[in-house]
């Protein structure tokens, strides 16, 4: 005998266990994921990416996507009956707070009577809205991470737009499960209509098997033939369809309302034990029951989503070990160059503007090297100090203090490498970026040096 609503059951706790304590742990101060506006970084597999490394992103959403694809491909709507966050809150609501804890309802068994108005109906909004705002809290956590949450909890009026968002959430679903339940799953949710184009005959669905209860309704029009067929073994209880949380009649075949919740497979295998005979309703698909075969999982199509989803992780795992921990800028300034002179030797000197940050999660002194020994750094002259976290703009200026180029008739673009490091860890943290110094013709610098002259 099935019993997939205790393994359903079982499973949205898992998640939600899993969901809740998942913020919670970090490992040398990041957390597994975490895409942070306030502190405007992304934490992914416990390493942390400043939100100008956020390439991986893509590939996160790739993934992502890629994945609801393969799993609709695989079992149908198993996600919107096994682990749809609205799901899970309507079954608490109705299942646990309405029928178990204040018994507004008479059973799990009938969800198609209405329950009783009253007081109790207002008490078992109260305790879902209580649930509701801590399950709220912990999908924002994911955003603003719990350690500083319950900091800016202690001061809500400078945090308006975090607890508004809060409430916001918490709200929409109160009215989402309350009020509008299965019918935001039949009317609202857009993946119906997606995933019914992902089917194939080898999706596993949830199927009333029409060859042992024999026909209810007439495949052509959906009309009822007879409740109990005189050739088939259902008696026409209706448990599957009184207990079907989305009100349909599963014996019509396939229907978007389905989530695959396997409730009415539960039902029906409470009813056909007693006569000692296996559900009518199974998980299988549509080859499985014509053929009499076992379901055929691997197939071309969930073979390429797994390979597909194979290579887009992998890309991720390892892009994600290519972190930089710092980030580097280089801005030449709107003046070309500037001429000096020292005891008649020209002196040229270049003007960049370097956007700094230090994404490492210590506080590093930074330094830098030029590639050609015939330009000097005059400025900074000593390492920058930047803290675990920051942006810095700075100016540093490069010179020539000899004769680089002899050309009469234009400036010359010399290429050079600029190599930033952290003094205390040059080894491991260094990046170079390519750039010019622009050295001018030697009319531009007699002109110059008449001008010093007083010419």
């Amino acid at each position: 005998m099935s019993n997939y609503t205790k393994k359903r059951y079982a499973f949205f706790t898992f998640m939600s266990v899993f969901i809740f304590i998942i913020p919670w742990i970090r490992i040398n101060g990041n957390h597994l994921f975490l895409l942070s506006f306030d502190k405007k970084e992304l934490n992914l597999f416990f390493t942390s990416f400043s939100t100008q490394e956020l390439y991986l992103m893509p590939f996160v959403l790739i993934f992502f996507f890629l994945l609801i694809f393969f799993v609709t491909t695989l079992g149908g709507r198993i996600w919107c009956g096994w682990a749809c966050p609205q799901t899970i809150f309507r079954v608490v609501y109705r299942d646990l707070i309405q029928t178990k804890i204040f018994r507004i309802r008479q059973s799990t068994a009938n969800k198609q009577k209405k329950p009783q108005h009253g007081i109790k109906n207002l008490f078992a909004i109260i305790f879902f809205a209580i649930l509701v705002l801590i399950g709220t809290s912990n999908l924002l956590w994911f955003f603003v991470p719990p350690e500083d949450f319950f900091v800016y909890l202690q001061n809500p009026a400078e945090h308006k737009l975090l607890f508004g968002i809060v409430i916001g959430f918490a709200a929409f679903f109160i009215f989402d499960t309350v009020y509008l339940g299965e019918k935001f799953c039949i009317y609202v949710c857009p993946y119906a209509r997606i995933q019914s184009v992902m089917f194939d005959n080898d999706t596993v669905q949830v199927i009333y098997d029409e060859k042992r209860g024999g026909k209810i309704y007439d495949p052509a029009t959906k009309v009822m033939i007879a409740n109990k067929p005189e050739n088939g073994e259902c008696i026409g209880c209706e448990a599957c369809v009184r207990i079907c949380p989305t009100h349909i009649d599963i014996r019509k075949g396939m229907q978007l309302e389905c989530i695959n919740c396997l409730e009415c497979s539960d039902a029906c295998s409470k009813v056909m034990g007693k006569l000692g005979k296996k559900s009518l309703i199974n998980w299988t698909s549509e080859n499985a029951i014509t053929s009499g075969n076992k379901i055929n999982f691997f197939r071309f199509r969930t073979i390429g989503y797994i390979v597909v989803l194979s290579v887009v992780l992998g890309l991720l795992l390892f892009i994600s070990t290519k972190k930089e921990h710092m980030l580097l800028n280089i801005n030449r300034t709107t003046e070309l160059y500037n001429i000096n002179f020292d005891n008649g030797n020209p002196i040229i000197a270049n003007d960049y503007t370097f956007m700094f940050e230090n994404t490492d999660r210590k506080d590093h002194k930074y330094y830098f090297e030029i590639d050609n020994p015939d330009i000097k750094i005059v400025r900074p002259a000593k390492e920058v100090k930047f803290k675990a976290g920051t942006k810095r703009k700075i100016i540093v200026r490069l010179v020539a203090t000899k004769q680089l180029v002899n050309d009469e008739r234009k400036d010359t673009i010399i290429p050079i490498v600029i190599k930033a490091f952290a003094v205390d860890d040059k080894e491991n943290i260094n990046i170079e970026r390519k750039t010019i110094f622009a050295y001018p013709k030697n009319t531009v610098i007699e002109e110059a040096k008449k001008k010093d002259n007083g010419f």
